[in-house]
């Protein structure tokens, strides 16, 4: 009975991780308001190495329309203003000579749209995940009964392993969901 309740964890573990990941994903689509999420993946040029931004400045929201970029090295202004023009984030940063302020414009319905779109591909990634740690699980799940274990508890196995994924795909699509009113909200 090890095998089964570890088989089970190991399915939860991963698909918990997979929505988190999706999660993480989420947060970067802005929907009109400043995030500091917004720069999370940009690197920038620190003395020879490509440092996540957020390692080489503080990153900060005073209002929903702008995001701060207070570097710790004032040298360190251009190369942070010319990673976020790379990274093509849809936004212009203005640097004062002090730090860099990035102003999010509100976005037209045609971008509403093209981010609900992105979002439901990120949702569509996600469940192909979720699906992926099912089937491996199923495959566990299979070699435990060519282990010995019983048909009807293999059987009741596959059953619990098809429950946690439909949970899981509905946790997904909860998420989309209110992604998509909150984009979609003006």
């Amino acid at each position: 009975m090890d095998e089964i309740t570890i088989c089970i964890d190991n399915t939860r573990e991963g698909m918990t991780q997979t929505v988190a990941f999706f999660e993480k994903e989420l947060q970067k689509l802005r929907a009109g308001k400043a995030s500091p999420q917004m720069l999370e993946g940009i690197k920038v040029e620190y003395y020879g190495n490509l440092t996540p931004i957020e390692q080489v400045g503080n990153i900060s929201t005073p209002d929903a329309r702008q995001i701060i970029v207070q570097p710790w090295e004032r040298s360190m202004l251009q190369p942070i203003e010319k990673a976020i023009i790379n990274a093509n984030i849809d936004v212009t940063p203005q640097n004062n000579g002090e730090f860099i302020r990035l102003v999010v414009p509100t976005l037209t319905e045609e971008k509403r749209k093209d981010m609900v779109k992105k979002a439901k591909q990120e949702a569509e990634q996600a469940k192909i995940g979720v699906r992926n740690i099912r089937r491996s699980s199923n495959e566990t799940a299979k070699k435990l009964q060519d282990g010995g274990l019983p048909e009807d508890t293999i059987k009741k196995l596959e059953i619990d392993i098809q429950k946690l994924t439909d949970d899981f795909i509905s946790k997904i699509d909860k998420i989309t969901e209110i992604k998509e009113k909150e984009i979609m909200t003006i």
